[in-house]
């Protein structure tokens, strides 16, 4: 058996929910001198304004205790979930209750200019920086930032965006929906969908008036890593958005091919693996997902939410790029590992998953509280090896927030997780041990208690 370096960021572990380069911090310096040194400062919705730039921020801080809990149960802790090494662990590891916590900070800075003739240009730079149980602070996904684009908006004619940004089926179902209900990372980042878009252009209709509501309809590409040239990258995500008085809709539907294979909704879309070089050594892949999502306020203090997701995958073969010693291998997803099939060694295999959501919500003045429940389902696939495909994962959080004023709020919840069956989590999740830092593998159940703080500028 091969234990290969770790070569991709696709199926990066999230800390568990008790749970630039030189060039590019100059232009952050300038950027925040210029926007906001000298004269006086408004604040608009808790921004800070200074003539065309604004600032906007986040932090948060997020402690628990999680039962039936172990960062170290891997013998090969460096390989992802879809390597056949990781089910390796370590013999006698003993888990249980422990504290965890995770710190997260994201400013957006901000630029706008009126054209004239009801034209508009504006520009987004933003990062976001993580931090907490032991390990030092690093930009939350390496390598990648979350804005860093471009637009142009006409009132008439809706808004072209270029360059770097996020994807709706992360963006959308992490904020409102899964960060109003506690299941921000179970929802928004699990699924075949991505959530970082690095070469993208972007359209966003007016809204149409529709049956007395509002109806926003968005396309958007991506070109991905350019340098492949036999598997070339090919990201579309199609956005609808529907409001009428209290309820809103959204749909997105993703269709990619030859991004990297994975299950994290959270992560960028790039190219089959992080090496241009990989291109003529592998085979192509693709993957997609249809989501609904929708809210309604059924007074001025309860709202109901929810959502539906199909998860597609085509399976990537898995494939030694380089030789080693160590051996490299390539992004691979649902694997036979040891088998053939059409005379290919370590095929992967198609699949196909549904998950779902539902939640209850109220308000008052400046409480809030909720009640919400999450699945992941089995999947439906031809591999003859058990990679997950059988198993499901169900999620219910319950938990209150209170709102100081001037965008400070504290929040505190349970929650609890379980699985179908002992061994691979479902296909749906990342890693393991996603979300919770309860590992199936080793126990079917879990849960926490956690408190936050949160301000927003």
């Amino acid at each position: 058996m091969h234990t290969p370096t770790l070569r991709t960021v696709t199926e990066r572990d999230q800390p568990p929910l008790p749970r630039l380069s030189p060039s590019r911090l100059g232009t952050w310096a300038v950027l925040l001198l210029v926007g906001c040194w000298g004269g006086p400062v408004a604040r608009a919705q808790q921004a800070l304004q200074y003539g065309p730039f604004s600032l906007n921020a986040f932090a948060k801080y997020e402690g628990a205790r999680t039962s039936n809990f172990n960062e170290n149960l891997q013998l090969y802790p460096e390989a992802t979930k879809q390597q056949q090494w990781a089910d390796q662990l370590v013999p006698g590891t003993r888990y249980g209750t422990e504290p965890t916590n995770v710190w997260l900070f994201q400013p957006w800075l901000g630029v706008k200019f009126d054209l004239g003739g009801g034209f508009k240009a504006s520009a987004m730079l933003s990062q976001r920086w993580r931090g907490g149980m032991g390990v030092p602070s690093t930009v939350d996904v390496p390598g990648f930032l979350y804005e860093e684009n471009v637009a142009i908006s006409h009132e008439d004619y809706g808004r072209l965006a270029v360059g770097k940004m996020v994807a709706r089926g992360w963006s959308v179902a992490d904020y409102p929906y899964g960060t109003a209900v506690g299941l921000a990372n179970e929802w928004a980042q699990s699924g075949a969908g991505y959530g970082l878009l690095t070469k993208a252009i972007r359209y966003t209709s007016r809204p149409f008036d529709i049956f007395n509501g509002d109806l926003v309809l968005e396309a958007t590409y991506d070109q991905g890593n350019t340098a492949f040239k036999i598997h070339k990258p090919r990201f579309w995500e199609f956005y609808g958005q529907y409001h009428n008085a209290g309820l809103v809709v959204d749909v997105i539907v993703q269709d990619t091919r030859n991004g990297n294979p994975q299950a994290w909704g959270h992560g960028p879309f790039t190219g089959l693996t992080p090496f241009p070089q990989d291109d003529a050594k592998i085979g192509g892949a693709g993957q997609g997902m249809a989501m609904v999502m929708a809210r309604y306020d059924l007074d001025a203090h309860w709202q109901v939410s929810g959502g539906l997701r199909s998860n597609r995958w085509s399976g990537a073969d898995a494939v030694i790029t380089v030789a080693g010693p160590p051996a490299q291998w390539n992004d691979m997803f649902n694997v036979d590992w040891g088998g053939t099939r059409d005379g290919v060694a370590n095929p992967g295999y198609s699949a196909t998953s549904t998950d779902g959501f539902a939640a209850l919500r109220y308000r008052r003045e400046k409480w809030s509280a909720w009640l919400a429940g999450q699945i992941l389902g089995t999947a439906s696939t031809s591999n003859p090896s058990e990679r997950g495909q059988s198993n499901w994962a169900n999620f219910n959080t319950l938990g209150f927030q209170y709102e100081f004023g001037r965008g400070l709020s504290a929040y505190a919840g349970v929650g609890m997780v379980r699985y179908g069956r002992l061994g691979l989590s479902p296909m749906s999740m990342p890693t393991n041990s996603a979300f919770t830092g309860v590992d199936s593998r080793v126990s079917r159940s879990g849960n926490w208690a956690l408190f936050g703080l949160l301000y927003v500028l």
